[in-house]
């Protein structure tokens, strides 16, 4: 068993919230039974999977196409039970947004909702300032699409 408190010791570092992939049935399951084989990185459709720390797959939204498609690829090609069925919800994760936006800071950017497909981000006209976004947190599925789309890097996946 990893104990994740301790990772960053030597290290100097923070425990980090990695992205972990849809459907992981939880973190201590996944860490104990993951073989680390990649088969879930060579299945991605989008290569957003890429090897994490240890080893451990995790999704990466800068990498590959930057979004999930949620295909349910990395749990069909895993020999292990660590995923959920197809049927549940992939992760509880959704996006927000850091007050680093450049359109939260008085300049014209919508690339966020340029790439949300899902249209989960919208803008909301201001008088005297640019259009402001705001994401609808029960549209939004978590898929990544607007971090790898933000020229700033102002949008990260949380857990509410």
């Amino acid at each position: 068993m990893i104990n994740r408190s301790r990772r960053g010791l030597f290290t100097r570092q923070r425990p980090s919230q990695q992205q972990r992939l849809p459907w992981i049935k939880d973190e201590n399951t996944f860490t104990d039974h993951c073989q680390r084989c990649n088969a879930c990185v060579d299945a991605c459709q989008t290569n957003v999977i890429v090897k994490g720390d240890g080893g451990f797959p995790v999704v990466d939204f800068n990498h590959g196409e930057g979004e999930c498609s949620f295909c349910y690829q990395c749990a069909e090609v895993c020999p292990e039970p660590l995923f959920e069925p197809q049927h549940q919800l992939p992760w509880i994760h959704i996006a927000t947004i850091n007050s680093s936006c450049i359109a939260l800071n008085n300049i014209e950017c919508r690339s966020c909702g340029d790439q949300c497909e899902i249209q989960a981000i919208t803008f909301a006209l201001q008088v005297g300032k640019v259009a402001q976004p705001i994401i609808n947190t029960v549209d939004c599925s978590g898929c990544g699409a607007c971090i790898s789309g933000c020229p700033v890097a102002a949008i990260e996946m949380i857990t509410p």
